[in-house]
């Protein structure tokens, strides 16, 4: 369908992409992955004209409409929601105006068997099948499904576009675009502004979407959930694989471990090779033979190594200081901005050790929470308090722009490092992919990704045992959200988060609050567990806006109000015992935890090292056995609930 050949892209003496070659065939759901800056969105803008190469082309058959999505992208002004979203109907218009005309125009002629009236028919045909995949249900019920489905409300569909974000401007032109029904959809990075319900959506559709789509994205789940393709963009070159992108993950380690074999040999016969050419350079009877040789190497083609994955790379926390068992909690909350409140009557708990995402769509109150949690934001009414001994590290979503432009990368952790942690800021920096020259470059240069690795990084520095995140994924690559999963997974304090990443947070967290018009619920379990829930709601949701409610008995109704205050108390119950089984699990691992770390200060205890603090560690482990105590009552409470319930 689309053909890329001998494709050269080149900026003064750096070349970004060297003489690629690939073809997009009828039905390719390819994900286009590499390193931030490797020439991704450049390929996509390529595609469809907005940029020219140094060399080669881009072969777009005639009749083949494009639908690009941008990472950026000008505010739409002086239409509603709706209306807007409809102009993306412009074309079926158009045709419906030309079906009109031709009809028109055969009713008047009877010169039956000429061609002229022969092509008319063909053309009526090919209107009348185009029209009739368009309109499957009226144009309106699909702009209002599609704004729905990525997270507009109903009665918000009739606002004015400038009085929503960029973000949200960004859902309606993927609204418009994924409405044109176009033969090649190129989506750079479009989750980035979704929720993760959207973006459950938009799986969806893409799964069933008929045409070939070409998609940048960091979002793991999302790409193996989508894709049948995964095309590399590596060092100016590309690897072509026909598999999602976990599966070319393996690949592509087998291929790197290909590539490390043939260069060492390569290696050693170059080496070989310059050993003879020194040490008979001036020999006439090896003369023939030496230049040969050069001759040889000249012509070499070096191998190069790809890029290691660094997702093995391991980075820990400090461990966490020891707080009080409640870390924050919220009763009867009440937040705002002057006179517009943005959630109320909201109770949060969040223990020691507790792992927490907050999600919800944008503009729902996360984020203010977050304000509120770091007394950046007074409570309108009710009561926000953090534990006993907390200390916040608090990561903001415009983190990357409070850092100081003018210093390097380096400097920005030695400005705050104190003690023996300033030995590790190499260290700490190759974790979070900063290398070599790396260190040393200008914050003012770096990339929205690296800011944000680097924002991250400052918070390696101190011990806290409260973390709030809020949306640290962002501008992230795949291989630095691994990274940052894997030092969280295993930090010992308490976590709260903001992600809309389903990928990141699976096996993260394991309790939710989900803010959602004005109110906040608390969902215990994991995000695919809250998911499948919210998914079932969703469809309920849709339904109501397309399918009038039908009027029933009075007596029917008595019925089914009885039922539901039945079904509303069975499900308290059922929540109340979710929670205590969830609370006894996390009990039990952190009992075991706390055991363990007991066991260690025993064997200290009973062998000292000359540098072990013998009293530090006996206050320690008194410390650790008053937690056991306090945390196996409370378990052998919860568990003794079975017993007198007979469960």
């Amino acid at each position: 369908m689309i053909s890329i050949n001998g494709l050269t892209v080149a900026y003064g003496g750096f070349t970004l992409l060297d003489n690629i070659n690939f073809h997009i065939s009828e039905n390719d759901k390819i994900g286009l992955v590499g390193k931030n800056g490797a020439g991704k969105s450049t390929i996509l803008k390529l595609i469809c004209g907005l940029q020219s190469p140094t060399a080669g082309k881009v072969a777009v058959p005639s009749g083949i409409r494009i639908g690009y999505l941008p990472q950026i992208m000008e505010h739409h002004k002086g239409k509603s929601v709706i209306d807007e979203t409809m102009t993306a109907f412009a074309d079926m218009h158009a045709k419906e105006d030309e079906l009109e005309k031709i009809t028109k125009e055969l009713a008047e002629r009877e010169d039956y068997e000429s061609k002229e009236y022969q092509n008319l028919i063909i053309r009526l045909n090919e209107i009348n099948d185009s029209l009739s995949y368009t309109q499957s249900e009226s144009p309106r019920v699909q702009a209002e499904r599609t704004l729905i489905g990525l997270g507009f409300k109903y009665e918000e569909l009739d606002r004015p576009t400038e009085t929503f974000s960029q973000g949200w401007n960004m859902r309606i032109e993927l609204a418009k675009i994924l409405l044109s029904k176009p033969d090649v959809l190129l989506l750079d990075e479009p989750t980035n502004h979704l929720d993760i319900e959207s973006i459950e959506w938009l799986e969806s559709y893409l799964k069933d979407y008929k045409g070939s789509l070409v998609l940048i994205s960091h979002d793991r789940k999302f790409l193996d959930n989508i894709t049948n393709r995964t095309v590399e963009i590596m060092l100016g070159h590309i690897h072509d694989y026909k598999v999602p992108y976990s599966k070319y993950m393996e690949l592509r380690k087998e291929r790197i471990a290909q590539q490390k074999a043939a260069y060492e040999n390569q290696q050693r016969m170059i080496e070989k090779s310059e050993e003879f050419i020194e040490k008979f350079r001036y020999k006439p009877t090896k003369s023939n033979q030496v230049q040969s040789r050069i001759k040889q190497l000249e012509k070499l083609e070096r191998i190069e190594v790809d890029e290691e994955d660094s997702s093995a790379l391991v980075v820990k926390f400090p461990p966490a200081p020891r707080s009080g068992d409640i870390a924050f909690k919220a009763t009867d909350l009440t937040v705002g901005y002057g006179s517009k409140v943005v959630f109320s009557g909201a109770s949060i708990e969040v223990r020691r050790g507790e792992k927490v995402a907050l999600v919800g769509r944008n503009g729902e109150g996360k984020t203010t929470l977050m304000r509120v949690i770091m007394k950046e934001l007074e409570p309108i009414s009710g009561e926000a308090k953090t534990g006993h001994n907390v200390n916040i590290g608090y990561y903001a979503q415009n983190q990357e722009d409070i850092l100081d432009k003018q210093d390097t990368v380096f400097e920005t952790l030695d400005r705050i490092a104190v003690g023996d942690i300033r030995t590790k800021l190499r260290d700490i920096l190759a974790a979070f992919l900063f290398k070599g020259e790396d260190i040393d470059k200008k914050v003012a240069v770096l990339s929205g990704g690296e800011r944000a690795r680097l924002a991250m990084a400052k918070l390696m520095l101190k011990p806290y045992n409260l973390l709030a995140l809020d949306e640290p994924t962002n501008h992230m690559d795949i291989r630095s959200k691994d990274i940052l999963k894997q030092a969280l997974k295993s930090y010992d304090g308490t976590l709260i988060i903001v992600s809309h990443d389903r990928d990141f947070l699976d096996g993260l967290v394991d309790k939710l609050y989900e803010f959602r018009d004005g109110k906040v619920k608390e969902h215990l379990g994991t995000v695919a567990e809250f998911l499948e829930r919210r998914k079932i709601e969703n469809l309920n949701e849709l339904e109501r806006h397309y399918k009038p409610a039908e009027e029933k008995p009075a007596e029917v109704h008595e019925k089914k109000t009885a039922s539901q205050q039945e079904y509303q108390a069975k499900k308290f119950i059922s929540k109340e015992e979710k929670r205590r089984k969830n609370r006894i699990a996390f009990l039990e691992k952190t009992i075991e935890e706390t055991e363990g770390k007991m066991k260690v200060i025993e064997a200290k205890l009973a062998n000292p090292a000359p540098e072990d603090d013998i009293m530090e560690l006996t206050r320690e482990y008194l410390e650790l056995k008053r937690d056991l105590d306090a945390k196996t009552d409370e378990w052998v409470s919860l568990g003794s609930d079975d017993e007198t319930s007979g469960k």
